[in-house]
């Protein structure tokens, strides 16, 4: 099959996809979404409310459940927003299997829900799973209920595709991408800098310890995602040099990645790619992090340097070398390896194979 296709780009029913992002899932899922229109295929959204109008969005959930008295005593209830979220993908799945192959030529989940993967051999369309996290039990299980290759699978990079290999035999590696004329160089200066979701697994607090030992200011920006962790360990590092700055729009945090000597990254788990590096790396901003997860498969010697991870005192040592690493190097890596043309020309090809 040629030409424009139909697609059904099934996202987070939890955030909004739109600026600011509540993570990179959410940046990813709109950065391809508008990538493909460009092309001229025809996408349709599934995504939580407040979502980007210049998308075509369906707004899920779709429906709430209404739960009697009785059902809600029960002590296996769970709490509203995960049934909220549960009922969201029931429902669209049950609509994607009675008239999917009418509407649409291909499926492609980006959620993080285990329904979509399950349910996804009632859909009468091809469908694609990309894996964008480390494995959850949630997801093995869902994957162990398919009986054929009902789903093409897809991963972010080799990490998370060799992490899931027990389970997915062949997933094919599509990097995530990023417009980088959205990400503009930027000068650098005498700060550090830290961006994404504030939220122990990314480890803030490390990054301002090592940006205290190294003697250098440090910005942080992101959205508070676990509000006791801020309260317990990174506000009580903050002042005059370490400093929390907000949950930015796209162009404030370009501004302020641009501006920074260098970007720190300190996965404490095993980043399945970390759409900051290339976020800093389009910036010209040479990345300082923690040799994790996928942050070895973006970074060359040439723009980054890793630490061994958890260990701020030897990401501290690193530092003032990744400030005097070549900025125009970052840029060219992000042109080069994290390119959104070509991450969507790849799910496009994909598409129109299955579509065949």
């Amino acid at each position: 099959m040629s030409g424009p296709l139909r697609i059904a780009l099934v996202a987070s029913a939890r955030f909004p996809i739109r600026e600011p992002f509540a993570g990179g899932l959410e940046a990813h899922t709109w950065s391809l979404a508008r990538a493909l229109t460009v092309r001229g295929h025809r996408v349709e959204l599934f995504a939580a409310p407040g979502s980007d109008p210049d998308l075509d969005v369906t707004e899920l959930p779709v429906h709430r459940p209404k739960l009697s008295t009785a059902a809600r005593s029960d002590v296996s209830m769970p709490d509203d927003t995960w049934m909220e979220e549960h009922h969201a993908y029931l429902r669209l799945m049950l609509d994607l299997a009675q008239d999917g192959g009418r509407r649409f030529d291909v499926v492609h989940n980006n959620s993080l829900h285990y329904l979509p993967l399950a349910m996804a051999p009632a859909v009468p369309a091809p469908v694609v799973t990309t894996l964008h996290t480390p494995p959850t039990p949630w997801l093995e299980s869902a994957i162990q209920t398919h009986r054929d290759r009902s789903v093409t699978f897809t991963a972010v990079s080799e990490r998370t595709a060799s992490a899931w290999r027990p389970l997915v035999a062949a997933s094919r590696v599509i990097r995530n991408g990023i417009d980088t004329a959205l990400w503009p160089e930027g000068e650098g200066g005498g700060y550090l800098v830290w961006s994404g979701r504030i939220v122990p697994e990314k480890g803030p607090h490390l990054a301002a310890e090592a940006a205290r030992k190294a003697g250098r200011p440090l910005r942080l920006a992101g959205p508070i995602g676990d509000a006791d962790y801020f309260a317990t360990h990174v506000a009580p590092l903050l002042d005059d040099d370490i400093t929390y700055v907000g949950h930015l729009a796209r162009r404030d945090l370009a501004r302020l990645v641009g501006g920074a000597a260098a970007a720190l990254v300190t996965p404490r788990w095993d980043e399945p790619y970390g759409l900051v590096v290339a976020e800093a790396l389009s910036c010209g901003t040479p990345v300082c992090g923690f040799d994790r997860g996928a942050l070895g498969e973006i970074l060359t010697d040439e723009c980054g340097l890793l630490a061994p991870p958890e260990d701020a005192g030897a990401l501290a040592e690193l530092i003032d070398a990744t400030t005097r690493l070549d900025r125009r190097a970052a840029r060219e890596r992000a042109r080069r390896f994290c390119s959104l043309d070509a991450m969507a020309d790849r799910y496009a090809s994909l598409y129109q194979e299955l579509a065949a």
